[in-house]
């Protein structure tokens, strides 16, 4: 019955929202920490970002181009994960049953991270062909 109880006070915990500031950091902070340890896309999206970084930092990019590529790598990771938060929920609801409309909500927030994704390349073409163009033919 002890154990019963618990459950109810931790669900009932569970809708609420934080009135601490520091307990939302803490929360937010262990959703980055739960994305990284289980969803091996983020990994490979930070050492991207990271390798970008250290590439803009060679070509001596300009502070709008700096933006910009954070930017762009910021709105990657977001979307990654809101696509791990959306899984969660679809997979918590379907169990493992398939349903149409979880593949459908599935599938469409991981095609946000494939968009952004694809973003990020076009954003990195137009800021680095330039810059390597100049290297090659001067």
């Amino acid at each position: 019955m002890d154990n019963q109880n618990n459950k109810v006070k931790e669900r009932s915990k569970s809708y609420q929202t934080s009135r601490n500031i520091f307990a939302s950091f803490k929360f937010a902070i262990n959703g980055l920490i739960y994305c990284f340890q289980t969803t091996p896309n983020f990994r490979i999206q930070i050492l991207f970002g990271a390798l970008i970084l250290i590439v803009c930092s060679f070509f001596k990019c300009s502070l709008n181009e700096y933006m910009i590529i954070i930017s762009t790598i910021f709105s990657v990771l977001i979307l990654e994960l809101l696509n791990t938060s959306i899984e969660s929920v679809v997979d918590l609801n379907v169990k493992n049953n398939f349903n149409k409309l979880a593949k459908i909500s599935k599938d469409c927030s991981a095609a946000s991270v494939l968009l952004a994704s694809l973003n990020s390349i076009f954003v990195a073409a137009f800021i680095f062909f330039p810059k390597i163009k100049l290297i090659l033919f001067s």
